[in-house]
């Protein structure tokens, strides 16, 4: 199972938020390339950088910012927040991105969903965010009528592989995962999930990848201390 430490940016800074809220932001670095760069050092395999500004406003706010992350570590980075056209995609890849990761993209916009699979396949995730077991969608502000479950089953359908697991309610809380809702991803035949939200724990992490994950998100528990990466690397091995 992949270990993904997460660089939120927000206004330029590495961030965390509560349950995706701005009004719970904590600022870690004010500037992400020390993030970045840390967690490569310590081991990282690879990274996930999220676009806040481009999340909640629909467009790429920190562009500068990633570019530089990804032209100065030497381990893959997938990315995204605000990523809503093909032109978005094609120019988030051109910045070297390892992945792009698009969510209200795929919910609102099935034409980019089946257009961006047709043309990158295996470098698109779908970032699927839920709350009580629905989609949420713009930052995480909206919620949809899509239950996540059903969502994960009708973009498989269209050939997407990759799929990011994120339950809001556990997101930056480090009150554990929810391994139930992970199990029930990684039913859907022909996906291969990335969990994220409220690890905690090697134990957490265990567990999560006792549900046939194959990735895994932390933020918090990492920029807080409550896990070392180097902890986590090993634990997971094999």
């Amino acid at each position: 199972m992949k270990i993904y430490p997460a660089v939120d940016i927000y206004d330029g800074k590495c961030v965390r938020l509560k349950e995706g809220n701005l009004e719970k932001l904590e600022v870690f670095y004010e500037n992400p390339l020390d993030a970045a760069k840390m967690w490569e050092q310590k081991g990282a395999e690879a990274l996930h950088i999220i676009d806040l500004d481009g999340a909640f406003n629909g467009k790429m706010g920190n562009r500068a910012a990633v570019e530089k992350i990804i032209n100065s570590v030497n381990i893959p980075v997938q990315i995204g927040g605000g990523l809503r056209s093909i032109e978005d995609l094609t120019s988030a890849l051109d910045t070297g991105a390892a992945k792009v990761i698009i969510g209200t993209g795929a919910v609102l916009d099935e034409e980019l969903l089946e257009k961006g699979l047709k043309k990158y396949l295996d470098r698109l995730a779908v970032s699927i965010d839920a709350i009580d077991g629905y989609v949420a969608i713009k930052g995480w502000v909206n919620v949809s009528e899509f239950s996540a479950y059903n969502f994960a089953n009708k973009i498989v359908a269209k050939g997407c592989k990759n799929i990011i697991y994120t339950d809001i309610s556990r997101d930056g809380m480090m009150s554990g995962p929810n391994i139930g809702g992970i199990e029930k991803m990684c039913n859907v035949e022909g996906a291969r999930i990335t969990a994220s939200g409220g690890v905690k724990s090697i134990d957490d992490l265990l567990a999560i990848k006792s549900t046939g994950a194959e990735g895994v998100i932390i933020g918090k528990a990492l920029y807080a201390g409550a896990i070392k990466l180097e902890d986590a690397l090993k634990a997971v091995e094999g």
